[in-house]
């Protein structure tokens, strides 16, 4: 494949990867978690390095999933003491996230690990990074990390469809029937643990917040149904990609950034066009309204 190839397919992987895992998110109105976990899981990849000295995925996934799942269960337990939900999530994403940063420095310059790599990410080296088997090149690592990532949500989707509407919808509806609510919940943390760190590399902790809420909350607008929001927010997440490398490739810009804002326009143009909720429609309904009620005063 050639070089823009493999930059797309790795931002369309980063769009579908995330875009699924965040439409259940924001079904269980838990986007501010994952932003929180987006950017924890800074402090897992450091420790993983710090444990085996390496930045291969594997370490990577485990550390960041560790970090992921404790930071919801550091929110959960602060949240049943007490606090509000916000202020938990504002005080455990703030004091992991900076201790995360604080250790970063400690690594020196010995590896491609810094602070801005880390929030930012920088899809156009992806290429160059490809994983090597006796001599031979498969292509580059972040393609078969996000794509593991990918199949590895879809699988506990799959699996586990029927109880995860269930406990998004009515949580005592599931437990009475006997749904492993907890289970499921701490399931999809460290999905959106997975989905993160395998997104670094392309468009680091920050952007991957928009990639993990915006395309959900786009489809959100478009269908009432929990199985076609997952898969237009997806495809939402995916044709992200696809405009934001195109607009990079115009006005010379950001490429990672313009997927962030092509995120952006999309959902604007859900919010104005929608058949049911958008804005244009919610007009054309109110000034039939208007009108039928002006013709039954009249008669």
């Amino acid at each position: 494949m050639s070089y823009d190839a493999w930059i797309i397919l790795t931002g369309c992987l980063v769009g579908i990867t995330c875009g699924m895992t965040g439409a259940l998110l924001i079904l269980r109105k838990m986007a501010m978690l994952a932003d929180a976990i987006s950017h924890t899981v800074l402090l897992g990849i450091v420790l993983a390095f710090f444990v085996t000295q390496s930045l291969n995925g594997l370490p990577m996934l485990i550390g960041a999933a560790i970090v992921g799942v404790l930071t919801a269960v550091m929110v959960q337990a602060l949240d049943s003491s007490g606090v509000q939900s916000d202020a938990a999530i504002g005080v455990v994403f703030t004091s992991l996230f900076a201790l995360g940063v604080v250790l970063i420095s400690f690594v020196g310059d010995s590896v491609h690990l810094d602070v801005n790599h880390a929030l930012m990410g920088e899809i156009a080296f992806i290429p160059w990074d490809t994983l090597m088997i006796n001599g031979v090149s498969y292509g580059p690592t972040a393609v078969w990390m996000l794509g593991g990532v990918f199949l590895l949500n879809l699988l506990l989707i799959l699996v586990f469809y029927k109880e995860i509407k269930i406990s998004t919808f009515d949580s005592a509806m599931a437990i009475s029937i006997g749904v492993p609510v907890v289970f499921i919940h701490y399931m999809l943390m460290t999905m959106v643990s997975f989905s993160t760190v395998a997104s670094f590399d392309s468009v680091g902790a920050i952007l991957v917040v928009a990639m993990l809420i915006v395309p959900g909350a786009t489809a959100y607008l478009l269908t009432d149904g929990f199985g076609m929001m997952i898969i237009l927010s997806a495809a939402i997440g995916a044709l992200s990609s696809l405009l934001g490398y195109g607009m990079s490739i115009v006005f010379d810009v950001s490429i990672s950034g313009s997927m962030a804002v092509s995120t952006g326009i999309l959902f604007a143009a859900a919010f104005m066009l929608s058949p049911k909720h958008g804005m244009v429609a919610k007009w054309i309904r109110r000034k039939k309204m208007q009108q039928e009620q002006e013709q039954k005063a009249s008669a």
